[in-house]
């Protein structure tokens, strides 16, 4: 009995501190109260802290990958879309993240969707499909600044997606093919214009040079011979038939 009384303190003191064993992993922090108030802030690693008058708040380091719901937004030209987007943030003063908000995740949440619908709602349509990139850095640059005194470090924000009203994609489909008609007429026009600037080159060589234009004649000619075709009647310039005409009737004059 006695041997059992002298054995109790040092159990006493073994569940002593067993309670107070606390284990932080390489990427968390760990926030200690002492009697409601602010102790300090351990590293990873095994740690103790006293029982019943010690408490331990872990904060996690890593960066978190946050999806902000869908916000029904009007925008500047008054078109109601629903806009998404994601975040990633991580605590950087595990301090402030625990004494300055009560739920630095909850809170980042909902800055980030009343800073979607208000950002997206002073730009127009054309702006959000457009510069997508302008409204991410405008996005990052609020909120960074909005979480600081959190301890909170909002590295990037990015807009998922846009979905428009059914009519607008139907006049957006519209005006797409709009334009792909436009600069395929544009196209167009400008072939024909270079074309009509070579064949007026090529007519100018050709009324320089006439004998050019019975080679090309020729040169018809012998395609069309070597292609299968029905049987082709070809008009022949009277041009072709002068140096012979001058052959015969010099033959005659000798004969003479």
């Amino acid at each position: 009995m006695a041997a059992q009384f002298m054995a109790m303190p040092f159990i006493v003191i073994i569940v002593f501190i067993i309670l107070g064993i606390r284990i932080l992993n390489e990427y968390e922090r760990g926030v200690i109260f002492r009697l409601g108030r602010l102790s300090n802030t351990k590293g990873p690693g095994l740690r103790w802290i006293i029982p019943f008058i010690d408490r331990m708040v872990k904060v996690d380091l890593r960066t978190v990958t946050m999806d902000v719901p869908g916000q029904d937004v009007i925008t500047r030209d008054n078109v109601s879309i629903k806009v998404n987007a994601v975040i990633y943030f991580r605590v950087i003063k595990p301090t402030q993240a625990i004494i300055e908000v009560e739920d630095f995740l909850y809170a980042t949440s909902q800055l980030a969707q009343t800073t979607l619908r208000s950002v997206c709602g002073e730009a127009e349509l054309d702006e959000l499909l457009a510069e997508r990139e302008a409204i991410n850095k405008k996005l990052q640059e609020i909120l960074d600044k909005m979480t600081d005194p959190w301890g909170v470090k909002v590295s990037t924000v990015e807009v998922k997606h846009i979905d428009l009203p059914l009519e607008m994609q139907r006049s957006m489909a519209k005006q797409a093919e709009a334009e792909r008609e436009r600069r395929a007429k544009i196209i167009h026009a400008e072939g024909e214009l270079q074309a009509s600037h070579k064949l007026s080159e090529a007519a100018a060589i050709i009324d320089k040079n006439p004998k050019a234009l019975q080679l090309r004649y020729l040169q018809t000619l012998s395609e069309v011979a070597a292609e299968n075709n029905s049987t082709v009647l070809f008009p022949i310039p009277i041009d072709l038939l002068t140096p012979f005409l001058g052959k015969n009737e010099a033959g005659r004059e000798d004969k003479s």
